[in-house]
This record gives C-alpha cells, structure tokens and sequence, in this order.
C-alpha cells in the first residue's frame, strides 16, 4: 500500500528536450524547482528510442544544482511502457503524463510503474505522478481523475491542446473557466492544482505573464509548467511566500490558538475575522514555505 504522496512545492516547472544535450547541459543553471524531462511532443518519432536512452543521466544533470527532475511520457500506450522502462529511477521523482481522459490512464501506469520499482529496488511509491489535462472530453470526469490513485499529487491544464480540442483560443478568458474546474477537483481530492489561465506558449510579454501568475497565484494555483526561462524567474517570484505573508500567517495562528484555548471559534486579527477557511490557508503557506526552505 502506498502512502498519499504529497507535492514537493515546485513553483516553476521547465520543459526541457532530453535528447538535445546543449539543453540539458544548462538547464541546471535556469532556476527552476523542477525540470521536465520531455519524451513528447519535442521529441520526433524516429529519435524517441534515442531520446529513452538519454533519461537517466540528463535527470541527474538537471538536478545537480538541486532541483528535480520529472520526464513527460508519451499517451501512446506501448511508447509509454517503454518511456517507463527508461523513466523508473531513484534521479526521476515524478512522471508527467500527457493527454490525460480517464482514471483507467493513470491506474494502468501506476500498475507498471509500481512493478518497475519493486524490479529495481526502490522505494515503493516514490514516483509520484502529474496528470496533464488537454482534452474537454476530460472535463466530465475530473473527480475522478484527481482521486485515482495515491500516487497522483498535482493535475495541471495543457493550454494549447485544450484549446484546440474546444476550438477556442487560448486566452485568459477562454481558460478561467476550465482552469478553475481543474482547480476545484484538485483541492476536493486533496491534490495540488498546477497551471494559470494564459498560454504556456505566449512569454512575449512578461509583465502580462507576472499579472496572469498573480491572478492565478489569487486562484489557488501553486506552480505552474513553462517553456522558458523568462517564465522561471516569474512563476518564482510571485509563488514564494513573502516574509511579511509568512509573519502574517504566524500572527494568525497564534490569534487563532489563543482564541480556542479561550474557548472562542473565531477571533480578530488586524482587523479581520479568523475562523476555520482562514487557518487553512495560512496553514498551507506555512506549509509551502517550508518545503522551500524558508522557515527556521
């Protein structure tokens, strides 16, 4: 039986070609928490089985400035076994899985990834997964997708293939809503929503992308996958818990606590009402500051 993973507290998340070496060799040096290892759509058909070969020693250079390393599999299901075969290692913490549909897709591969790690050794259930929604044929079963399977810790939205399957564009208006269906289904099944309403692929304006990632820091959102560098810089920025957000959050507690002990359910701190919902945040920043390091 494995234990309910938890997300790590990636902030930035960036996509990288396993099978372009100049790539890999620097991705260390871009800043971000994770590094997707990319088997998909940047790699050609005729160069996956090449790309396979690379996984295990590219995911230890990403993550030699400490950063961790995750690999995108193929929705194909026998390029994804095979993608697995190559992925299962104690230097990839998490596989990401494209084009996700059903709860059936995740359980298959949980099924292989589970015999994977018993066959090499590993911990069980140290991989954990990331489902990426890309379809509206997904949108009816997003409960069920997000609850699946304790090795899932965080679903995020594909903007530019949802868009397409929905024959929208790929703006913040036409994204809100999916994005905040993804988001709902996420905290109901206790997992971690990733993404915000914009294209992935638009970085052209940065301080546009800085105003979408505070929106979509407003809407839940923890981390988010990106292309570029540029997008790094500002997904960590905004997503880090400021000192004064940490003391602030600290400060709530302690009312809080005093309240109870006072035999209150809520209390007033700066002005404002405490009572249960906003603990639970407070507590969740704390939480998210720790894994990054910022608390003593």
């Amino acid at each position: 039986m494995i234990d309910t993973l938890s997300y790590p507290g990636w902030r930035s998340a960036l996509f990288i070609p396993v099978h372009i070496e100049k790539f890999v060799a620097k991705a260390h040096t871009r800043g971000a928490d994770a590094y997707i290892l990319d088997l998909e759509d940047s790699v050609p058909l005729a160069q996956k089985a090449e790309a396979r070969e690379c996984v295990v020693k590219a995911a230890q250079t990403v993550a030699q400035g400490g950063a961790d390393a995750l690999v995108r599999i193929n929705l194909d299901e026998e390029l994804a076994l095979l993608d697995l075969e190559a992925s299962i290692d104690p230097s990839v913490k998490a596989i990401v899985v494209p084009k996700v549909e059903s709860a059936a897709q995740i359980a298959r591969l949980a099924e292989r990834i589970d015999m994977l790690e018993r066959k090499r050794g590993m911990k069980h259930g140290c991989t954990a997964m990331i489902a990426m929604i890309e379809s509206v044929d997904a949108l009816p079963v997003l409960d069920e997708i997000a609850s699946c399977h304790p090795r899932l810790v965080a679903m995020t939205l594909g903007s530019e293939d949802f868009s397409a399957t929905a024959g929208m564009q790929p703006l913040p208006q036409t994204l809100l809503l999916p994005n905040q269906m993804l988001a709902f289904a996420c905290r109901r099944a206790n997992i971690i929503p990733l993404g915000f309403p914009g294209s992935i692929a638009d970085y052209s304006d940065i301080e546009a992308f800085r105003s979408t990632i505070v929106f979509a820091k407003q809407l839940g959102f923890a981390g988010a996958f990106c292309i570029h560098p540029k997008q790094v810089e500002i997904l960590n920025a905004v997503l880090t818990p400021s000192q004064e957000e940490i003391a602030d959050a600290r400060g709530l507690l302690e009312a809080f606590e005093a309240g109870l002990a006072a035999g209150k359910g809520a209390v007033e701190f700066k002005g404002k009402m405490i009572d249960l919902p906003v603990v639970h945040r407070a507590r969740e920043l704390l939480g998210n500051a720790k894994k990054l390091g910022l608390l003593s």
